[in-house]
């Protein structure tokens, strides 16, 4: 009788420390939207989707927030990305027009229980322009299970305006007052996001400084980052500004945080080398995260 409840004290040990040592997976990714300037210039979509894709393939994270996704882009995607579904919706009409800030996710690591949307705004639940945004913008959020351990936690994803000041920061409030709203104290919440901020600006500071959020690449035990996030498709100048971020609430421990700056050779017009192009204007963030 000693014996089997050694063992089973050990099964217990060894299954609790496989349950626990489940890491999350996360990115944040700005595609930049199809348009016919970046075509002209040689950065459309069509070639820059294959590279996209691929490079979320390879790294496949469980789970990641995207932006400035029209639905084109967003059917496009799901033809070539590897076991991913998605939520959102278009940020015009709550349908199909406009720009998406979908989260995709590994159908096979990740379910869906529930989702949502709201627009970024003083009537947040209906289509519209808030405060000094020039623009509509608008956050997605779903409520998933980790297969593997059983987990539920929240996932929130946006893109803030890049003019309106007062419309980032309210936008911000607003997030929050949302996820305490679908929180309980016990439900972990990440959120993803182009905040058209970096970790100088007042909105970035309201979240850090919310006591319930914390900036991944501040919290990380390993980070790789050496650039900002945004490139405007310029390779050659380096700085230090973090418009996209991921925050994650208390119950995790960030493990790793990387800025990845990868790109591709573009074909060019016949006779001439090929060019070092990049996938998007802005760079990817990924990051590793455990439950504590």
């Amino acid at each position: 009788m000693k014996n089997y409840r050694l063992l089973i004290s050990v099964l217990l040990v060894i299954v609790f420390s496989h349950v626990n040592a489940q890491p999350t997976y996360v990115a944040t990714y700005n595609i930049r939207y199809e348009n016919s300037n970046d075509t002209r210039k040689g950065n459309g979509w069509k070639q820059r989707c294959p590279v996209v894709c691929a490079q979320i393939n390879f790294e496949h994270p469980d789970i990641f927030g995207a932006q400035e996704v029209k639905h084109n882009q967003l059917t496009d995607m799901l033809k070539l990305l590897d076991g991913y579904d998605y939520i959102g919706c278009g940020r015009e009409d709550g349908k199909q027009k406009g720009e998406y800030a979908p989260i995709f996710f590994d159908l096979k690591k990740i379910e869906l229980l529930e989702q949502g949307h709201f627009w970024i705004s003083e009537t947040p639940d209906t289509p519209g322009i808030g405060w000094d945004a020039v623009c509509p913008r608008i956050c997605t959020w779903g409520r998933f299970r980790q297969v593997n351990t059983g987990i539920t936690f929240l996932f929130f994803n946006l893109h803030l305006d890049h003019t309106g000041k007062k419309a980032r920061t309210e936008g911000a409030k607003l997030v929050m007052e949302r996820i305490r709203l679908l929180a309980s104290d016990e439900t972990p919440v990440i959120l993803t996001g182009d905040f058209n901020g970096d970790q100088f600006e007042d909105v970035y500071r309201f979240l850090t400084q919310s006591g319930y959020l914390s900036d991944c690449y501040e919290a990380c035990r390993i980070r790789f980052a050496e650039n900002g996030t945004f490139n405007n498709y310029n390779q050659k100048d380096r700085n230090e500004s973090r418009i996209d971020h991921i925050f994650v609430s208390p119950q995790y421990r960030v493990d790793r945080y990387a800025i990845l700056t990868n790109a591709y050779w573009a074909p060019s017009k016949k006779g001439a080398k090929p060019k070092r192009r990049l996938p998007s204007d802005h760079y990817p963030v990924f990051v590793h995260l455990d439950f504590k």
